[in-house]
């Protein structure tokens, strides 16, 4: 009979496009003693859960929780929710997730037209503008933090186009959330989702939703039956909401883990911890460009918790990640897309965006290269980015 040995993960200091690594503190709340999920203790919890992502989210939404499932489960309860067949949608593309929401909108046969930028540009509110004034579109779906490219696409001056044409905009927050400014209410946004395993360092299976006032109207008022059972907000609204009438089994301890998530984010404070994601990737970023590697991501519109960096030419993309794994076991993402073995995605979110990962990466990767005969100054990398922190506040 074959033996199954006790499980044994390898540690890892995940600096890749998520997951990031977990705070001790979640993986604990993980393991408390399951609950009910309609005990009265466990209905409590959703209800500080809701509180504090509506405290992450800066929102007033009602309409905020967590849906069963990763980051793309969200994006699907958004737009299943909201848009039904023939509608009107602008779909703005300029990497793999506004992509994968494009695919989303044509299987809910919506009358889809395409916004498209190169990979590594943002989206140009003029645009947007043209598109609106041609299709008179009822949706703009757009990504904030495209994480296959590393842009971070500014959201206040298309929200007020859609709003002069009488659209919604639903936003994709999945690597923005918790790691840069994210303000629902102030810019506008009327639907958005994100995912727990970036920068809120909560394991992945959850995605935070918020709906305006007027989605939530629209979800009400639809002519059709949501065509996802499972993520039909005109029914879960009612379990997460005052009613607590039962529609699924809630994955309880990763709720746990996602309101201890929260609560640290909570005590940091959001602008001390969006300052920290700044300042940790500015010195990553300087010491980069030190090594003579550059930046894909558009200048000006740079994530500050995910850098997508050029593969130095004759420099093997699969065997530096896998140097760096085996060596130093950090992990690193390779490029998607257009940006498939041209480039690296460096996260550095929540728990696991500090000065030491930084730091050490840096000195890994010029390790890295110099095995494969790459020419570098020694130490320049974690020298330049020892200088930006030297001179932090």
């Amino acid at each position: 009979m074959k033996k199954y040995g006790e499980l044994k993960p390898s540690e890892r200091i995940l600096m890749g496009p998520g997951p990031s690594n977990v705070d001790p503190r979640v993986l604990r709340a993980m393991s408390a003693p399951i609950l009910g999920h309609l005990d009265p203790e466990f209905l409590e919890i959703m209800n500080e859960t809701m509180e504090l992502l509506r405290f992450v989210f800066q929102t007033k939404n009602q309409l905020t929780m967590a849906m069963p499932g990763t980051g793309s489960a969200g994006m699907e309860t958004v737009l299943a929710n909201l848009i039904e067949e023939g509608d009107k949608v602008i779909v703005c593309v300029n990497g793999v997730f506004g992509g994968r929401m494009l695919d989303i909108c044509q299987r809910l046969k919506a009358d889809v037209t395409t916004v498209e930028a190169p990979w590594g540009k943002i989206i140009e509110p003029e645009q947007v503008k043209e598109a609106l004034e041609k299709t008179k579109a009822k949706f703009v779906a757009i990504v904030h933090a495209e994480t296959s490219t590393g842009v971070l696409q500014p959201l206040e001056e298309i929200s007020t186009l859609c709003k002069q044409y009488d659209a919604m905009i639903l936003v994709d927050c999945v690597t923005s959330l918790a790691g840069c400014t994210v303000e629902i209410d102030k810019w506008g946004i009327d639907a958005a989702y994100s995912g727990t395993q970036k920068c809120l360092s909560c394991p992945p299976g959850l995605s935070p939703v918020t709906f305006s006032e007027n989605a939530q109207k629209i979800i009400n008022n639809r002519k059709s039956k949501v065509p996802i059972w499972y993520l039909d907000l005109t029914m879960i609204q009612n379990y997460w909401g005052q009613q607590r009438a039962y529609h699924h089994t809630a994955p309880i301890n990763m709720n746990y883990a996602l309101r201890e998530a929260l609560r640290i984010i909570y005590e940091e404070g959001l602008e001390q911890r969006f300052a920290r994601h700044e300042l940790n990737s500015k010195a990553l970023k300087s010491g980069l460009e030190a090594m003579g590697i550059k930046m894909w991501a558009q200048e000006g519109h740079r994530l500050p918790m995910l850098t997508s960096a050029v593969i130095p030419e004759g420099v093997d993309d699969l065997q530096v990640r896998k140097y760096l794994l085996s060596n130093y076991g950090i992990e690193i993402g390779g490029g998607l897309g257009e940006g498939k073995g041209k480039v690296w995605r460096i996260g550095t979110m929540g728990y696991t965006c500090n000065e030491k990962n930084v730091l050490l990466f840096l000195t890994a990767l010029e390790s890295a290269l110099k095995e494969q005969g790459y020419k570098i100054e020694t130490g320049i990398g974690a020298s330049t980015a020892m200088e930006i922190y030297s001179k932090k506040s």
